[in-house]
């Protein structure tokens, strides 16, 4: 792959879901204050979220509550976010863009797949639920209790189980663990301000930041 004025020569798209594929923002946000409320932490706003929010979660959440958390504080914390978040995931809708530019790649001879940090007994009935199941090669989600860790190890064992060259793949999402497992596993990448994370911090990796899933499909170029 190479790369010339931010042009990125590609075969396969992985696609990141919450944050890129699905505008859940203000859901996750609600999730969050909910988090702050169980735990006597005042209301945030989306921005000061967005330039706290980090991988890995505990660590993120021991900054916004301002202390440590036990295995006991963590389970509490992540039944209250998960709860609070399945609450209102009804009112998310898909980015703005999808999934016409996704039928845009896939029309040049792109392939693409999912990869998320949601659970993934819960993932495919909600994309296929919004028509998107058909247009991925492999959908990954977590298939863990609990979440919170980095990404990098999923990229990796989903490239490897597509069987795909790194070098010819760019992942697309919205936050810097995102940049972090495409660097780990050989991959590009390109990041959308879309999410749960600021300009500056995603700016700060070095990598391509657009504003929207059609930007990121227009800096791809097939070989």
């Amino acid at each position: 792959m190479t790369t010339r004025d931010h042009t990125l020569r590609a075969t396969h798209v992985v696609w990141d879901w919450n944050g890129t594929l699905l505008d859940d923002n203000q859901a996750v946000l609600d999730s969050v204050n909910q988090v702050c409320a169980g735990f006597g932490r005042p209301s945030i706003t989306m921005d000061f979220w967005r330039d706290t929010f980090s991988r890995p979660l505990v660590a993120c959440y021991e900054r916004l509550l301002e202390r440590q958390l036990s295995a006991e504080d963590w389970v509490r914390l992540d039944k209250t976010y998960h709860e609070a978040y399945r609450a209102v995931l009804d009112t998310c809708a898909l980015a703005t863009g999808v999934p016409t530019a996704l039928h845009g790649w896939a029309a040049t001879g792109g392939t693409q797949s999912l990869l998320s940090m949601w659970f993934h007994h819960e993932l495919v009935p909600l994309i296929t639920q919004f028509g998107l199941l058909e247009l991925f090669a492999r959908v990954d989600g977590l298939r863990v209790d609990t979440g919170g860790g980095s990404k990098a190890e999923h990229l990796i064992e989903h490239l490897a189980a597509l069987r795909l060259d790194p070098a010819e793949v760019v992942l697309i999402g919205d936050v810097v663990d995102d940049s972090d497992a495409a660097e780990a596993a050989g991959a590009a990448c390109v990041l959308v301000t879309t999410g749960m994370m600021s300009r500056r911090k995603l700016a700060a990796t070095g990598r391509p930041v657009v504003d929207s899933i059609p930007e990121a499909l227009a800096l791809l170029q097939r070989p």
